[in-house]
């Protein structure tokens, strides 16, 4: 209990120092230039498809890996899959409603995720799927009764009324605002969800917790690559791997989504991942869609401070050192290339620096390029809640705060339906 007084401390401080320092003008943004996105390390122009497969993804995968997000170690893990239950009358007789229980086990200790699977009933045929981390149990996506309770740690919420880092039973559906299920449903896709805590829980303990405690001795080169990002993008190339056992679901069709600190998780375990067939991002700010050189809202020392266990540990020495980074956040999006992404800011949510998401966006248009499609050809942020499409890229911003909301899920689906759902 000591740890989580002082680190919460830290919190109050660092927030109130950063609120004071925080910059929230676009005439302080400094003068930078990206790294060049087809020019490889030895100064090679990439000029095809081939080329950026070959030789320029992988070296910027690479460098995302050591520097940025790191790599979760699970050579000892052994993973399996248990459904534990299976309702064919769920959400008033319109869904399937399965939990599958991950195990992840090394020769001696085992560590169990729960996902929750909804699959609309009147589908005849495998389904696209939503997948995405949530942040306080499966069980606050809806009020579902059957949806089992986590009994991972939980990050307090005196609005929840979570204290003591335990999830009360009065906290069902407290986020269904955030998880449209049923229309998701309606719509003709599935939805999966795991609650992030369940891989990793969200504090700073030298990686003793959640899977990293199966990992076993590592390498000093291999604990540097530790971070809570790459372990919440293990867990959802895991829930993939499950899809592909599951015939009522399109493994070939699996969208991967993610808001906030997890739309982080998600571009990392789209970029991670190729299975995946779209990335959405949802107001992922600073190590997300938004470019760090700009130093708007969020930066990569406000974000190593606060949470110093997200992210590989050399991803640190970049604390007020932005134009040292070979690389920028734009590059990362660039990995994405041929398959679709959607990135969505919100008006109020400064912190997270929406120009900064959308120019990300605009300047991965060049490996987008290479496969010949539609990019974005002009840097202007399009007006508030009218999106914008250019081949497989897509982009919003829209009224309102930090969060997920019907609004964004509508967009998201219809970009879907286009590039996924009805897709060849």
């Amino acid at each position: 209990m000591v740890f989580f007084i002082r680190l919460f401390i830290l919190y109050i401080l660092f927030g109130m120092e950063a609120k004071a320092q925080v910059n929230y003008d676009e005439n302080d943004i400094p003068t930078y230039v990206l790294p060049q996105l087809l020019v490889s390390n030895d100064g090679t122009n990439i000029n095809s498809s081939e080329e950026w497969r070959n030789i320029r993804r992988p070296e910027i995968l690479e460098f995302l890996k050591n520097q940025v997000y790191g790599h979760f170690n699970d050579h000892r893990i052994i993973v399996k899959f248990h459904i534990t239950d299976y309702d064919d009358g769920a959400l008033g007789g319109r869904a399937i409603r399965k939990q599958v229980a991950i195990s992840f086990a090394n020769d001696i200790d085992t560590i169990t995720a729960n996902m929750l699977v909804y699959l609309p009933l009147s589908s005849s045929e495998p389904v696209p799927l939503i997948v995405g981390l949530n942040f306080f149990g499966n069980h606050t996506v809806h009020s579902d009764p059957s949806i089992l309770i986590s009994d991972s740690w939980v990050m307090n919420n005196e609005e929840f009324g979570i204290d003591d880092h335990v999830a009360p039973p009065s906290t069902r559906g407290v986020r269904a605002h955030r998880w449209p299920v049923s229309r998701i449903i309606e719509r003709g896709y599935g939805l999966a969800t795991i609650y992030y805590g369940d891989l990793d829980p969200d504090y700073d303990d030298g990686f003793k917790n959640g899977l990293h405690a199966l990992q076993g001795a590592l390498s000093k080169s291999d604990q540097k690559l530790n971070s809570s990002i790459s372990a919440w993008a293990f867990g959802l190339s895991c829930a993939m791997d499950y899809f592909e056992t599951d015939e009522d679901v399109d493994s070939d069709k699996i969208i991967v989504f993610g808001h906030s600190r997890l739309g982080k998780s998600s571009l990392w375990a789209g970029a991670s991942d190729e299975r995946f067939a779209m990335i959405i991002s949802n107001n992922s700010g600073c190590g997300g869609a938004a470019l760090s050189r700009r130093r708007y809202g969020e930066t990569i020392k406000d974000i190593n401070t606060r949470f110093p266990h997200w992210f590989a540990s050399d991803f640190h020495q970049y604390n007020d050192n932005e134009d040292a980074l070979p690389l920028d956040q734009h590059m990362l999006l660039a990995t994405l290339a041929p398959r679709p992404i959607y990135v969505a800011s919100a008006l109020e949510d400064q912190w997270a620096d929406p120009k900064g998401e959308f120019l990300s966006l605009f300047n991965a248009g060049p490996s987008y390029n290479l496969y010949g499609l539609k990019v974005f050809t002009n840097e202007m942020m399009p007006n508030v809640d009218d999106p914008i499409w250019a081949g497989k890229m897509a982009y919003h911003i829209r009224s309102g705060v930090h969060d997920v909301t019907l609004y964004d899920w509508e967009k998201y689906m219809d970009f879907a339906d286009k590039h996924v759902r009805y897709s060849n």
